[in-house]
Formats: structure tokens, C-alpha cells, sequence
């Protein structure tokens, strides 16, 4: 299990003389990658951020929880994802949930269940069977979509149907903007379209350019955490690899917590 990396200040791993991203004040932030369905991490990891935030606020911080969607499919527990995701996750952290990739396309295939088949090619099988409900790949009859449609919503609580429909796309606190994939570089953080923020790989992912924001972001997996002076790139592959990567912020310092499972 790693705790924590030493708190690096954000700028200062270049030679560059810009400042550093800072967050105002007072505030100690934890963002958390790409779950898809990895309860067992997610615990260990939120049992980690619980010890350090509450020493943050007996120090007079406030803290906060963003996290990064991508919490179902593909893993093996979905359903328990989504329902600890729905309580209260950890006492006196704020918590702001952004939509994933695969959150968006589990709410399509509620509403289009032909046309969003391909969810269930990539993990949608998995979400399914969480919820006790019996699918199998390649599945494009539109009868048969929609039988699986109603099973789904049948198995499928109020309160997580509630949590689904409530996903930001965006969360900005001082220099840093989250988001799931990325935004698209050269247009300004205002006037992103949705499904950039929720796919993007390239031409962002290589842009050294400023984006006005820290983009700090999930949805490409890397082997580790991508620290780089315009974005950060948090999915370390949970359900592959058993690491879920939360990043931490509190003025102008980063440093890692990560669950490994």
C-alpha cells in the first residue's frame, strides 16, 4: 500500500519561472481516478484519504473530494461502487462526482438501448452482471437491447439511477480544472464540448501548451502518475493493475495516495 509521495510544488519540477498552480487557501483537495468497478481498492484508498483529511481539518482545512468518473464497468463490482459512491463517503470531506466516458454511455443505453449496444462490449457486461442481470457480448437485436433494458432498470435502485443523472462534466477549484479524458487544446476552458471532455485522448494528451487550467484528468491508463506542467493524468489501471491513484493538492503542492490491492 503507498501512502504518500513527498509534496512536490507543481512548477518547480521544471526550470520554468512561472508559479506554481495553486488552490485558494484553506483547502486541502483530493482527486481520484478511474475506479470501473474496483470496490476493494476504492476502500482502501478512501480509508487512506480519511486518515490524512482528518488531520487536515483538526489543522483548520477544509477538505474536498473530486472524483474523476469511469466508477462502473469493466471491474467485477459496480453496483458496490455506485452505492458507496451515494452514501456518505467519508464524514466532513465535500465530495463532486464527475460523468465518465462510460457513465454516459450506460445512461445512453438506458435511453437507446440498440444504437448504445456497443456498451456492453466494454464493460457493460460486467456492470450487468453486478446487478444480477444475465447479458452476453455482441447482443444488437433491438428486441432483445430492450428486453435487457427493462431487466437493467429493473435492478437498478432509485437512488443510483439519482447519482447517474446528477455526473458533472467539469470541476474547477483555483488553477486546476478536473475533468474525465481532457479538453481540447486551444479552446478556452468555458467553451469545451461535452464530448471532448469525456473522450479526448489526442491532441491533448501530447499539447505542451498552457490550458489556462492544471487539467487534471483520468480516462487514459498509465503505469504511473503523469505529472506535467499543463495536466495531470491520474488512471493507473485499477482494474487491471489493482492501483487506484487519488492526487492531492492543498496551496501549491502535489504530492500521490494510492491504494494497491
Amino acid at each position: 500500500m503507498r501512502r504518500w509521495k513527498e509534496w512536490v510544488p507543481g512548477a518547480r519540477r521544471t526550470l520554468s519561472p512561472k508559479p506554481s498552480p495553486r488552490l485558494p487557501d484553506g483547502l486541502r483537495l483530493y482527486a481520484v481516478g478511474d475506479i470501473h468497478g474496483h470496490k476493494r481498492a476504492l476502500d482502501e484508498l478512501l480509508e487512506r484519504i480519511g486518515e490524512d483529511a482528518a488531520g487536515a481539518r483538526a489543522a483548520g482545512l477544509d477538505t474536498v473530494l473530486v472524483f474523476l468518473g469511469d466508477y462502473v464497468d469493466r471491474g467485477d463490482d459496480s453496483r458496490a461502487v455506485v452505492e458507496r459512491l451515494c452514501g456518505t463517503v467519508l464524514d466532513g470531506v465535500s465530495c463532486h462526482f464527475l460523468l465518465g466516458n462510460h457513465e454516459a454511455v450506460l445512461l445512453d443505453f438506458l435511453k437507446r438501448p440498440a444504437s448504445a449496444a456497443d456498451w456492453l462490449d466494454y464493460g457493460g457486461i460486467e456492470t450487468l452482471a453486478s446487478y444480477g442481470v444475465r447479458a452476453s457480448a455482441g447482443i444488437r437485436d433491438r428486441g432483445r437491447c430492450e428486453d435487457l433494458r427493462a431487466r437493467f432498470l429493473e435492478a437498478l435502485p432509485d437512488h443510483h439511477q439519482l447519482f447517474l443523472d446528477s455526473l458533472k462534466p467539469m470541476a474547477v477549484f483555483g488553477d486546476y480544472a478536473f475533468v474525465h479524458a481532457g479538453i481540447r487544446p486551444g479552446r478556452s476552458i468555458d467553451r469545451q464540448k461535452p464530448a471532448d471532455l469525456l473522450w479526448i485522448r489526442e491532441p491533448f494528451l501530447s499539447d505542451s501548451r498552457p490550458h489556462g487550467k492544471v487539467i487534471v484528468h483520468g480516462h487514459t491508463m498509465v503505469d504511473e502518475p503523469e505529472i506535467r506542467q499543463n495536466r495531470i493524468g491520474i488512471d493507473t489501471g485499477a482494474y487491471v493493475t489493482g492501483v487506484l491513484t487519488a492526487l492531492v493538492l492543498e496551496e501549491d503542492r502535489q504530492c500521490l495516495i494510492q491504494a494497491r490491492t
